[in-house]
This record gives C-alpha cells, sequence and structure tokens, in this order.
C-alpha cells in the first residue's frame, strides 16, 4: 500500500477503496448514534440544561454533522475520527480505569463507560499509517 506523506493531498488513491469504505463505516456509526441521542437534547432543551451539559451537547451535534460530512470526504475529515478516538480513550484511561479498579463504578459513569467503549470500532477504522505519515511524520506547513 501507498502511503501519501502530505495531509493537504486531497486524493484518495493513497487508501485502498476498502478502507475509504471502513472509515465511512466509522463515521456513520458516529454520526447516527450522536443524532439519536444528542440532536433531540439540543433541539427541545439546550436552553435550559445545566452550562456544561449544554456544552457538550452542542459540541457532539457539531461532531455529529462533521461524521455525516466524512461520508463524502473521508480523508480529509480524519481529524474528526482521531478526535473521537483521542478523547474516548483519555477518559476510558483517566476517568473510566481508575473508578473500576477502585470499584467505584456508578450508573452514570458505567453508562459513559458503555458508550465509550464503541471507541473500538473507530479505532479499527482509522488507517493508521497514513494518519502517522501524513500528521506526524511529513513536513508541516511553513511558518512564514
Amino acid at each position: 500500500m501507498t502511503v501519501t506523506m502530505n495531509p493537504a493531498d486531497t486524493t484518495t488513491a493513497a487508501l485502498p477503496l476498502y478502507r475509504l469504505h471502513l472509515m465511512r463505516a466509522g463515521y456513520l456509526l458516529m454520526g447516527l448514534g450522536l443524532a439519536v441521542v444528542k440532536w433531540p437534547l439540543v433541539v427541545h432543551g439546550a436552553a435550559t440544561m445545566p452550562l456544561f451539559e449544554g456544552v457538550v451537547a452542542c459540541l457532539l451535534t457539531a461532531m455529529s454533522l462533521l461524521a455525516f460530512l466524512g461520508l463524502r470526504y473521508p480523508v480529509k475529515l480524519l481529524p474528526v475520527l482521531l478526535f473521537e478516538a483521542a478523547w474516548k480513550v483519555i477518559w476510558l484511561a483517566v476517568v473510566a480505569a481508575p473508578r473500576a479498579v477502585a470499584g467505584d463504578l456508578d450508573e452514570a459513569t458505567r453508562d459513559v463507560l458503555i458508550n465509550c467503549s464503541l471507541v473500538v470500532v473507530i479505532v479499527a477504522v482509522i488507517p493508521w499509517r497514513y494518519a502517522w505519515h501524513a500528521y506526524v511524520t511529513a513536513t508541516g506547513d511553513r511558518w512564514r
């Protein structure tokens, strides 16, 4: 498999078609899941939510809109999948795991843990070699 080194390259020839379809499946899962859970909250109750619940609902609604855009542009919106994987893995590592080890998982934390465990799908569909080359080892954009 040939990997394009430049993230500004908008061609998808660097990734085989099956990888693009796997990424689309990840975007679809993320977009639909958030649309079902968060859109009704934003449409019908964001103004009455506690501050940070409203912020989270709006942020995740925006993420779902970007995920749907990822169906059309799976490579261009790869950072959306990377962000989704990063925040969930971090939350699982620094919040859920210590509470689980301490035997201190309440019902709300358990619910979030179950929802965040779906990150395995997102992690599985990310083309990690491409992401590494495109965002870590490739030459960055010029500063001047």
